[in-house]
């Protein structure tokens, strides 16, 4: 949630109050949000907590706001700067072809770096606590990400084993 409300205040003080230096750090704050909620979940179960959803959580925000953070801030950028700026119309991402195979393959190697940078402290997590019945959470979390990152991965390498062609140009046996 903080993501969000830095991103979008680091935004609108880049663009619509003209505030450089507040944006930057604004937006630099993104990840930061994240890390301080992944050590207070971990102090938390230092001091003999039990991992929920919310434990888990903090491990997966920490995850996508460094492994998509880049990508959805320059997004959110190319908008702003367009809606507040009289910047260029952003690009729409590539509907056919290698250029839509590429993208979509970046957008999985975004979501494995996420998902290695939120799994990684949940099992660095239930190894140094040692105590399965206070971790149980972490595990399963970590099993539902995997599960979830492997359909993006078909669903992603789909489009470079079976590229979309453009309505205009149908696909021809000499291609």
């Amino acid at each position: 949630m903080l993501f969000w409300v830095f991103l979008l205040s680091g935004l609108t003080a880049r663009y619509v109050l003209r505030r450089q230096l507040l944006s930057t750090g604004l937006l630099v704050a993104v990840p930061l949000v994240d890390l301080i909620l992944l050590v207070a979940s971990i102090l938390d179960l230092r001091a003999g907590g039990v991992a929920t959803v919310a434990h888990s959580l903090a491990a997966i925000y920490l995850g996508v706001s460094v492994g998509f953070g880049h990508r959805i801030i320059t997004w959110a950028d190319a908008r702003f700067a367009h809606r507040f700026a009289n910047g260029p119309v952003p690009t729409p991402k590539p509907r056919f072809g290698q250029s839509r195979a590429i993208y979509e393959r970046r957008g999985w190697y975004h979501h494995l770096l996420a998902w290695g940078l939120g799994v990684g402290p949940m099992m660095l997590a239930v190894w140094w606590i040692g105590e399965p019945s206070r971790t149980a959470q972490f595990l399963a979390t970590a099993r539902i990400w995997t599960v979830v990152l492997v359909i993006d991965a078909i669903g992603s390498f789909s489009y470079t084993a079976l590229p979309r062609t453009s309505p205009e140009r149908p696909a021809t046996l000499d291609q």
